[in-house]
């Protein structure tokens, strides 16, 4: 709904249901663009894992949980130098245009039945997600910079329909998606995708003009020094790729898992280079030194919680085609509508976490005990899909196996994810701020990137053992947590 608003700069402007009128164009870019990720990530390990003579790439369930874990550490790692771009280069209005379009040359390439278009697709959705996704978060934030009249409650409105728009995208694009990849006519699949993210780019530049100049120029332009020392280190290790593929090639060594082990370790060396880097850093404060460790602690706790969460998207998803019985009458429910159940339950418990926390105010847990109890959670729900999967020795099981274990999955995500992020921009030192937020996405890419080599596991385990011991494994660190909840959180140091 349309009204005017005038704000500081004395010009109305249109707003939507009394938010900046720009926030619903950024609502159906990111909505868009999530309906493409979300479509595309449902069928991506369904697609690898089917037989070449139903049109998929023939691989064994192990290599594509392996390959699924690496191109998602890559979309979330990229997030650090695509938010850098946008800060020193492009600014965050054209870094999310461009980005947009690369994600949608990417999906189209996945329509192409070749496979160097096939993993050229994937390339091109990892470096365009990297470009959009941090920065058109930003804009929602700039945007709300420039109507300082609006109080800050809505802003945080504003924020929550943004997230409405991510969960939206989300939970219809399994839905078609799957339809086809149920017939095995993947890359219609894959094109609905390419679809939805053009139609993201051609409303985005359509609305701009409601943007109100957010996001035009770069906030902090490299100046000529830096562009050219920033050019010749990229040179140098650009070369040294180059030199040590060259290398490997011509000694016939060369396998595919030699560049998926080279992007694990870089997922896993940068975040440990930036605290070290901060540790290292003596104009820090006493207190904010303590609150860059307290940030240690929840960093290695979200790493291990998305390490576990997003095997949803591989190996539950093919525990799911292979073992649970789907069929409903004369219907057999695509696997791939499995993934539109988390995001359902979100929109559906989101508020109501949102009360709890309000109705108990000062009386609620402190983050580090929230995290404990998300890390408990993520366990007890592979401790549900251990007994999935002793079940599942005796014959096909029920779907509700699977949906009880995204309902305990999304309770453990509304305890972790919104309250992580919010952590993160309490606890980082004034002079880091961007960088320990973009921290936050590699934990993401970290607890991914572990999954290259945890996944492999799954093929010498049994069901029960493999997801029953990530289970365990992640209780264990949870009721480390409760324990030392307190510890951490004087390391917080007044940070609740």
């Amino acid at each position: 709904m349309a009204t005017t608003a005038v704000p500081a700069s004395g010009k109305p402007v249109k707003t939507w249901f009394g938010h900046p009128g720009g926030l619903v164009v950024l609502f159906l870019t990111e909505m868009w663009e999530r309906f493409s990720f979300y479509g595309m990530r449902a069928i991506l390990t369904l697609f690898l894992a089917t037989e070449l003579t139903d049109g998929g790439f023939g691989m064994d369930d192990v290599a594509a949980a392996s390959l699924y874990a690496i191109y998602n550490s890559m979309v979330y790692f990229m997030a650090l130098p695509g938010g850098w771009i946008a800060d020193r280069i492009l600014g965050t209005r054209r870094s999310v245009l461009w980005g947009g379009i690369i994600i949608a040359l990417g999906h189209y390439s996945l329509a192409f039945s070749a496979r160097s278009m096939f993993y050229l697709g994937l390339v091109l959705i990892v470096l365009g997600t990297g470009l959009l996704k941090p920065n058109i978060s930003a804009m929602v934030g700039e945007l709300y910079d420039k109507h300082p009249e609006l109080h800050e409650s809505r802003r945080d409105a504003g924020f929550t329909l943004f997230y409405l728009g991510i969960n939206l995208g989300a939970f219809f694009a399994p839905l078609l998606t799957g339809i086809f990849a149920a017939r095995n006519d993947w890359h219609v699949a894959f094109g609905i995708a390419a679809v939805g993210m053009t139609i993201a780019v051609i409303q985005y530049v359509l609305g701009s003009r409601r943007l109100e100049g957010v996001g035009l120029k770069a906030h902090k332009p490299l100046l000529a020094h830096e562009r050219n020392k920033i050019l010749k280190i990229a040179g140098i290790v650009l070369a040294v790729i180059v030199i040590l593929l060259a290398v490997d090639v011509a000694a016939g060594t060369f396998k595919a898992d030699h560049v998926k082990n080279a992007l694990t370790i870089l997922a896993l060396v940068v975040p440990a280079l930036y605290f070290i880097m901060m540790f290292r850093d003596r104009t820090l404060t006493h207190q904010e030194r303590s609150r860059v460790s307290a940030y240690v602690w929840i960093f290695i706790g979200a790493t291990l919680f998305w390490m576990i969460y997003d095997q949803a998207g591989s190996l539950v998803n093919l525990f799911t085609n292979e073992k649970v019985d789907r069929t409903v009458g004369s219907f057999e429910i695509p696997t791939a509508w499995f993934q539109s159940v988390n995001p359902v339950l979100i929109l559906l418990l989101a508020p109501v976490f949102a009360w709890m926390w309000t109705k108990l105010d000062r009386r609620q847990p402190a983050t580090p005990v929230k995290f404990s109890l998300a890390l408990l959670g993520i366990g007890l729900s592979f401790l549900v899909m251990g007994a999935a999967g002793a079940a599942a020795a005796r014959g096909l099981i029920s779907p509700w196996w699977i949906v009880l274990v995204y309902l305990i999955q999304t309770c453990a995500e509304l305890l972790l994810s919104p309250v992580g992020l919010s952590v993160t921009t309490k606890l980082a030192p004034l002079r880091y701020a961007s960088q320990v937020m973009g921290l936050w996405f590699l934990a993401t890419a970290a607890g991914n990137a572990l999954n290259t080599w945890v996944t492999p596991l799954s093929g010498k385990l049994s069901d029960a053992a493999y997801y029953g011991s990530l289970g365990l494994l992640a209780i264990i660190v949870g009721v480390c947590f409760w324990f030392g909840a307190r510890r951490i959180g004087q390391l917080m140091s007044g940070v609740h």
